[in-house]
């Protein structure tokens, strides 16, 4: 099965993908991995992606494209997929929906968790990271230290209230059109994404049964 995976900073898209790893027995493809194992493997692709992210700019659609065509011909995703970070605009999921035609394939379905503003905003601001260990807790979890290696727990720029709101000004531009793109074509499925993580999963796997049985 392939799925593409969107939802906000904070909606706990990244638990949920870790999850359907382990029940679908498929990999999870995140672009900020294959950029990183692309740049340190030196490949060509690796290559021309470090110019940019040196200068600090955008890798382009059609370079991202490529890279994602190069993972999902690898023999771990013959079974399927869980995009993780892409696509972000309507260009690279038309750049997508080439290259799996070209291989006679197409994305099953395209999930969006979504959680209300005033929801993210409390479990963003809620995150402390350790210095230690790099682990993540939230405050009603963590007391001063970390709970695993005893280090100090602080509270990261991009979890302050205001950096908060920047990103997720951000993610609702970038992600609208994509969210409109995949409406059109019948295959988005909104799923709450309120309550207990089990809850949550709960409800994606049983849209998914849905479309399997279609």
């Amino acid at each position: 099965m392939r799925i593409i995976l969107l939802g906000a900073p904070g909606a706990g898209k990244g638990t949920q993908a870790k999850l359907l790893v382990e029940d679908l027995k498929v990999p999870q493809i995140s672009t900020g991995d294959i950029l990183r194992q692309a740049v340190k493997s030196e490949t060509a692709l690796g290559k021309e992606a470090k110019a940019y992210m040196e200068r600090g700019a955008l890798v382009p659609d059609g370079l991202m494209i490529r890279l994602i065509e190069g993972r999902i011909q690898e023999p771990d995703c013959a079974p399927g997929f869980i995009l993780d970070g892409f696509p972000r605009t309507a260009a690279q999921a038309d750049g997508l929906e080439r290259a799996l035609e070209e291989r006679h394939q197409a994305i099953d379905a395209i999930v969006s968790v979504e959680v209300n503003e005033a929801e993210l905003l409390g479990r963003l601001s809620a995150r402390r990271t350790c210095r230690g260990c790099g682990e993540t807790f939230t405050r009603k979890q963590a007391s001063d230290s970390c709970p695993k290696c005893g280090g100090e727990l602080y509270q990261r720029e991009d979890d302050q209230e205001e950096t908060i709101r920047r990103r997720l000004k951000v993610y609702r531009e970038q992600t609208q059109p994509l969210i409109d793109y995949y409406q059109k074509r019948g295959k988005l499925m909104r799923v709450d994404g309120m309550g207990t993580v089990a809850e949550v999963f709960s409800r994606i796997r049983s849209q998914l049964r849905g479309t399997l049985a279609s």
